[in-house]
């Protein structure tokens, strides 16, 4: 029954010291992908402003016209339907130039994550 005890305590033991080190890691590659997410689609509005002259008027259209396979998922917030659109500083034709997550809260090294 001791050998029990002391088993289960030194499982206990390193699951306390694993488990903070494995959401830091998940944390991390949300992060990641959501760096990569936001640059494949600022990099597709660049392709179909360079191809047709102006700007999406949403996500769904670049979509529609093969810049993108499908709308990513936000990996912060789990959800395709919380990027936020920024549209043009001057008038321009279209209303996406830019995209942002629509994700609470800061990242690891402190910036916000509607920042990115």
């Amino acid at each position: 029954m001791i050998e029990l005890l002391v088993v289960l305590a030194v499982v206990a033991l390193l699951s306390a010291v694993a488990a903070p080190r494995y959401v830091q890691h998940v944390d991390r590659a949300r992060e990641v992908a959501l760096r990569e997410s936001l640059a494949r689609m600022r990099q597709a509005i660049d392709h179909f402003h360079a191809d047709q002259a102006r700007y999406p008027e949403a996500i769904p259209e670049l979509v529609a016209s093969g810049y993108l396979r499908a709308v990513p998922v936000d990996p912060v917030t789990e959800r395709a339907d919380t990027w936020v659109a920024v549209p043009p500083r001057q008038p321009a034709a279209g209303a996406l130039y830019d995209i942002r997550s629509g994700a609470p809260g800061v990242s690891k090294d402190g910036s916000p994550y509607a920042s990115w």
